[in-house]
């Protein structure tokens, strides 16, 4: 019999077919499911048929660690549900830390970031021969964040993806250092069926975001990506 351990399961970014199959294996037959609230889909809860579901909106990590590593102890299937792949702003390594520190294993299975649902819904791809081989993920400063470097990094040209700054859109694009016409997209709910993608350049996205009603839960992709019919240069591996 293995360790007592504890799975991290990447949910993917919101259409709940986007679940890996070991993922949605773990998911279906876990004893002890702990969530990321709203962000995960509750049709992905619903096809769990673990008995305890918990919510981990408000939780500290202190009480998610206790019952996951007491549950685990018990010989129960645990499974901690983050939304998109885990590994980006998941704050996955203060929580296994701990959960290591009481001798549970912890197993990671990675998920579909909704990152990459923006760039299907803009029918895109971030690295693009003649616009940008170089794609940048980042966040804007706030309440657990003091500086960022969302000013330093647009002006590489590459592509970027902006997480967890809708609310912040017009302080965003005021650090922006690229010139004002670059492309510029806001997609709320990258794959859920009230998606919504709002097209337009660095000087007017703010705006448009707004009179779009959207607000929160939104990816800001910035780069000639967003648009590149006209910019890229034929693949020579398929030339």
């Amino acid at each position: 019999m293995g360790l007592p351990t504890v799975w991290f399961v990447g949910a993917g970014p919101g259409d709940p077919d986007l679940i890996t199959l070991k993922g949605n294996e773990l998911l279906t037959t876990a004893d002890v499911l702990i969530y990321a609230g709203s962000l995960v889909n509750p049709l992905l809860v619903e096809r769990s048929s673990a008995l305890v579901k918990l919510d981990s909106w408000g939780m500290n990590i202190e009480s998610m660690v206790s019952i996951m590593v007491d549950a685990a102890l018990a010989g129960k299937k645990v499974v901690r549900l983050h939304s998109g792949d885990p590994s980006l702003y998941g704050s996955i390594v203060e929580q296994i830390v701990e959960i290591e520190r009481h001798g549970v294993e912890v197993q990671i299975v990675p998920g579909v970031s909704s990152l990459f649902a923006a760039s299907a819904a803009l029918k895109t791809q971030y690295t693009l021969k003649g616009v940008s081989e170089t794609l940048i993920v980042t966040r804007p400063a706030g309440d657990t964040l003091e500086e960022d470097d969302i000013a330093r990094l647009s002006e590489s040209g590459a592509s970027m993806v902006i997480f967890l700054g809708t609310d912040k859109l017009p302080a965003i694009v005021d650090k922006l250092r690229c010139p004002r016409e670059t492309p510029a997209a806001v997609i709320y709910h990258a794959s859920w069926p009230d998606q919504k993608i709002v097209r337009g350049c660095v000087g007017d996205i703010a705006r448009k975001a707004s009179e779009a009603g959207i607000h929160k839960t939104a990816l800001i992709v910035i780069g000639d990506i967003v648009e590149p019919m006209e910019r890229y240069h034929r693949s020579v591996l398929y030339s």
